[in-house]
């Protein structure tokens, strides 16, 4: 049983001439990575299939690749691939009901059911992981586009290999990745950590004006003010909280930005301790333990959130036995 999700999947794709692809809204390098390199896998496994990767773009990861833009008779008899994401309301760019089939690969916490058939694995690092793990059990062809993807995609999920998550399963499929295609992955760290000399003063900002509480939680509220004066986007003001880990005074930490275009805060939340995705889910949120996202309607509604992951942290620090 546990192999017959790769051939339920396979056998599904090739089924059906007509595949979209979609993800969360908010994309990062695991889901864009994804969702790139199997639409690559799928027209290389199957050149006559039409193979669509939709919703809105980053400009900050266009190195990955361009997506395709959904357009009405992309319904037809379809088959919809959903990576990265556990709830149908953040499904980015499509209507997921529209479709002839519904497939979710997703590495998040289980949190509801929305497409006809779910392949869950909460343990693995990455959608990104699932993938390889799909491609190397199946008769789908990994190319070396693909892997390069899939490469940086993992890399950006583990923080290199560094999160819980990392496990020998994570290690094995990458060395088979790097043994099948041949890819040079050292040289593709440049396009993920290379950074605009603006991004480096934004995230020298947000270090100075974090408010970090008497429990351990650092917090910072951005407006769209402040995203105009450092010429920075929102996508790019969320994925400044991978970049203070390891702070010895901090247990918990979040960015909260304005999005004028959505007109919501998107919050993004990171631990190395506290479980914090619970709390997340009390806002309409959700993710991994240590590593989660909300979208709120309002600054009034992250003080709330605030007020609970401040106590969460407090709790952890008492059971952990932790002096202030």
């Amino acid at each position: 049983m546990f192999q017959n999700k790769y051939k339920k999947i396979y056998k599904t794709i090739k089924k059906y001439d007509r595949i979209v692809i979609a993800r969360h809204v908010g994309p990062d390098p695991d889901c864009l990575g994804t969702q790139i390199a199997l639409r690559d896998i799928i027209k290389t496994t199957f050149p006559n299939k039409e193979v669509y990767a939709v919703g809105y773009s980053a400009s900050r990861f266009s190195y990955l690749g361009t997506l395709d833009k959904m357009q009405e008779e992309y319904y037809q008899d379809a088959l919809l691939i959903v990576i990265d994401l556990p709830d149908k309301k953040r499904l980015d760019g499509v209507d997921s009901d529209r479709f002839s089939y519904r497939i979710k690969i997703d590495h998040h916490p289980y949190i509801e059911t929305f497409c006809d058939y779910e392949w869950i694995d909460d343990q693995a690092s990455s959608a990104a992981q699932m993938i390889m793990e799909l491609v190397f059990n199946t008769k789908l062809q990994m190319t070396p586009f693909a892997a390069e993807r899939l490469y940086l995609g993992l890399v950006s999920d583990t923080n290199r290999f560094l999160f819980q998550y990392t496990t020998p399963k994570t290690f094995n499929l990458v060395a088979q990745l790097i043994n099948v295609t041949g890819i040079d992955f050292t040289s593709l760290y440049e396009n993920l950590y290379l950074r605009p000399l603006k991004e480096i003063k934004f995230q020298g900002y947000i270090g100075n004006h974090f408010t970090v509480t008497e429990n351990g939680f650092a917090y910072i509220k951005i407006t769209d003010d402040i995203l105009k004066e450092y010429h920075v986007d929102v996508a790019t003001a969320g994925n400044m909280v991978n970049n203070f880990n390891y702070i010895e005074e901090i247990f918990a930490w979040a960015v909260f930005t304005e999005d004028k275009n959505r007109g919501n805060i998107r919050g993004s939340l990171r631990s190395r301790g506290p479980i914090i995705n619970e709390i997340a889910s009390h806002f309409g949120g959700g993710g991994h333990i240590y590593a989660s996202g909300v979208r709120l309607e309002s600054f009034n509604q992250v003080d709330d959130l605030v007020e609970e992951l401040d106590a969460e942290c407090a709790r952890y620090k008492k059971s952990n036995n932790i002096d202030s």
